[in-house]
């Protein structure tokens, strides 16, 4: 439907089986995505990611926020706050720019979804 609807190259992959061209793209978009990664491939994940991205590229994520990691059902689910997910990103080279929780106009504990706006950085080993 995307690729109808936008005329775009759509690619449909697993994270932790992905193949990205280096440098291939301006933005990426995850949302409530990355947080069925767990957080011992998150790293890498985020890696392939940052290499995808060319330089001053942008990565959004959103995803449930919480504390912990384990399987629900059939479903992963790796839960961070923002001081957690903020380690993850610049690790894998990415500042963050800004985040906000989600959905807007209500109190912070009726705020179950953590968004953040990142920007590709030349990592630091």
């Amino acid at each position: 439907m995307a690729r109808s609807y936008t005329g775009c190259e759509i690619l449909q992959q697993k994270f932790l089986s992905m193949e990205l061209p280096k440098h291939a793209y301006d933005g990426i978009f995850a949302n409530a995505s990355l947080f069925h990664v767990p957080s011992q491939e998150l790293p890498r994940v985020l890696g392939d990611l940052h290499a995808a991205l060319r330089p001053g590229g942008i990565l959004f994520l959103s995803n449930p926020r919480g504390d912990g990691e384990g399987w629900s059902g059939q479903r992963y689910g790796h839960y961070l706050q923002f001081d957690s997910s903020k380690v993850f990103m610049e690790s894998a080279g990415f500042e963050v720019l800004d985040y906000y929780y989600r959905p807007t106009g209500k109190p912070n504990h009726e705020q179950p979804w953590l968004a953040i706006v990142a920007i590709k950085t030349m990592r630091q080993l």
